[in-house]
């Protein structure tokens, strides 16, 4: 079997699957196995593949066909640049939340502290440092095993942070200038209907938002005010249809020109605002 006869397997199988990205998923499969781009790839299409490599593509199909995320599978995921670890202990990082990456990196200075709620991977508070060099920042999860893969996400890239188990502000202690946070906002009748790849494989505890997919937003605001200093910035990372709702308890707990922002899909997705 030639590598082309490999990859036309690849994408024949996950589309009896019911894959609706076979040819990518099958090629980023094919890559990840063996290492070609796309240049080699049409320069070897023809050549005999490997039996070993034939054997682990195939291994590997078995799991994406069983809707394993791509990302679990190959280890990694690409964010703001960046390479990251990512395991079922984290949510996988979307481009989505690039947006409060970026938001938030026009208010974020060299000295300032930052405070990254509900941290997971650590893909916000370390592409805020590895942005912004001299500011210091601190990621909370209340999972440890999330910890850990932040931990080693921040030596991969090269940052120091101080990272905190804790149930939201249970166990901070000190006061930090921005506060960044996407906290599970997804109500728990709607986690059901989202793709298997997310209600199978990636944590509920990550995604579950309670009842109305507002609970930890009202949490943190119940505290958020006494560990702002300086700046006092509070950014949130919202569902898309969440900006009402999120923007009215953020004024109701007394932040100031809350502000909603949209992605680049043009749905909300981030909610700010000072105190």
């Amino acid at each position: 079997m030639n590598y082309r006869e490999l990859l036309q397997k690849g994408v024949s199988e996950l589309e009896q699957s019911g894959n609706p990205e076979a040819e990518v998923d099958a090629w980023f499969l094919l890559e990840f196995i063996t290492g070609m781009r796309k240049q080699d790839y049409f320069l070897k299409m023809n050549e005999p593949a490997k039996e070993k490599e034939i054997g682990e593509y195939g291994q590997i199909l078995q799991k994406r066909k069983a809707h394993i995320p791509l990302q679990y599978i190959t280890g990694t995921q690409e964010f703001m640049g960046l390479e990251f670890f990512v395991d079922s202990s984290v949510l996988i990082p979307r481009q989505d939340t690039e947006t409060l990456v970026e938001r938030a990196l026009k208010i974020v200075e060299p000295q300032d502290e930052i405070l990254d709620m509900c941290t997971g991977s650590g893909c916000i508070l370390i592409s805020l440092l590895k942005n912004r060099a001299g500011a210091k920042g601190t990621g909370v999860d209340v999972s440890e095993p999330a910890l850990e893969t932040a931990k080693k996400n921040a030596l991969h890239n090269g940052i120091e942070a101080k990272w905190v188990c804790s149930d939201l502000f249970s166990e901070v202690e000190d006061k930090f200038d921005v506060i960044v946070s996407n906290p599970p906002y997804i109500a728990t009748q709607e986690i059901e209907t989202l793709m298997p790849e997310v209600v199978k494989f990636e944590p509920w505890g990550a995604l579950d938002g309670h009842e109305d997919g507002l609970f930890f937003y009202k949490k943190i605001l119940e505290e958020a005010a006494f560990y702002l200093k300086g700046k006092k910035y509070l950014l949130f990372e919202i569902g898309y249809d969440q900006g009402g709702p999120v923007s009215d308890l953020m004024r109701r707990a007394g932040f100031f020109d809350v502000e909603v922002i949209r992605d680049y899909s043009g749905n909300d997705r981030v909610v700010m605002g000072h105190l």
